[in-house]
């Protein structure tokens, strides 16, 4: 959503056990530097052992979803539509230049009588439950039709007890800074017939800038694209090198947990505090016991096959 940072942004302090078995902790009161860039620390730095989290007080959330809303649509009121509720999704197969569902999930205000519209910039509101991707059940979705639950019950796409998504996939994400979000939208778009052979469902959202050294966000609001994938590695890693040169006009960062092809010296301009991550590595685990070949290839630049 448009006002809400990553998940690592809750994290306040952390207690990590080092390569030399040594317990610290880093806060953000006590060691604001070294935990900004602890928090995304792709496992560098120690074993993490306990962390502190910013709470919130508990707060009800309902969603409703609309269908097949444009990309035209997108174009003309990109700003408005992701900032229409908490959080926004846009479900898409690229199959045309549609968003096959929108997700908006609003925070319930006590007192306040609620009717969802029964358009949305054309799009028009689901009549019965749906699953992002055509012909699974919806069962496995959090309830929808604007009932309200708790936040829990609501902000995540997919009941706890459920396998998410399709569950026999391949992931991928990039990011791209707010201010490209429709030309990397564009991009996406006339690489449809690259794209869609093996794509299950694409899910674009906004994502607010953070402080966090590694993090994709980092001083920056971004728009996020990320892509399931049929579970086809190989087809699949000869598909992203295309899209991967087609964004990275827009500096597009890949998501550190999912499939990506980029190379490790274009990955390492794309974070002005890499220099400073790497430093930090060093002085927590100076030998490299926790270095493996993905840290060593895409932080400090060595030749690795990952």
């Amino acid at each position: 959503g448009d006002h809400n940072g990553s998940l690592a942004t809750s994290v306040s302090a952390l207690e990590l056990v080092t390569a030399d078995g040594e317990v610290v902790v880093l806060s953000r009161d006590q060691q604001p530097d070294q935990l900004q860039g602890a928090i995304v620390g792709l496992g560098g730095l120690g074993v993490v052992t306990h962390l502190m989290l910013d709470l919130l007080p508990s707060f009800q959330m309902r969603q409703n979803v609309y269908e097949n809303l444009s990309l035209a649509q997108v174009e003309a009121h990109f700003d408005e539509i992701m900032a229409s509720a908490y959080s926004v999704s846009l479900f898409t197969d690229w199959r045309s230049a549609m968003f096959n569902q929108v997700w908006l999930k609003r925070r319930v205000v006590e007192g306040s009588p609620f009717e969802a519209d029964p358009e949305f910039f054309g799009a028009t509101r689901a009549l019965t439950p749906l699953h992002p991707i055509r012909g699974i059940s919806a069962v496995t979705c959090t309830e929808q039709m604007g009932i309200p639950g708790a936040w829990y019950e609501r902000l995540p796409h997919f009941r706890l007890e459920f396998t998410p998504s399709s569950g026999d996939e391949l992931q991928s994400e990039y990011i791209v800074p707010r201010e490209h979000a429709i030309a990397a939208l564009q991009t996406i778009d006339r690489l449809r017939d690259v794209v869609t052979p093996l794509l299950q469902i694409s899910e674009v959202r906004t994502i607010a800038a953070d402080t966090l050294w590694m993090s994709p966000f980092y001083q920056q609001p971004c728009m996020a694209i990320h892509l399931t994938w049929q579970k086809n590695e190989p087809a699949v890693k000869q598909v992203l090198p295309i899209i991967e040169e087609a964004l990275a006009a827009f500096n597009a960062r890949p998501h550190w947990g999912k499939v990506f092809t980029m190379p490790a010296a274009r990955v390492q301009t794309l974070y002005e505090k890499m220099p400073d991550f790497q430093r930090l590595l060093n002085t927590y685990d100076p030998q490299g016991k926790f270095r493996n070949a993905f840290l060593d290839t895409y932080i400090f630049g060595e030749q690795h096959t990952v």
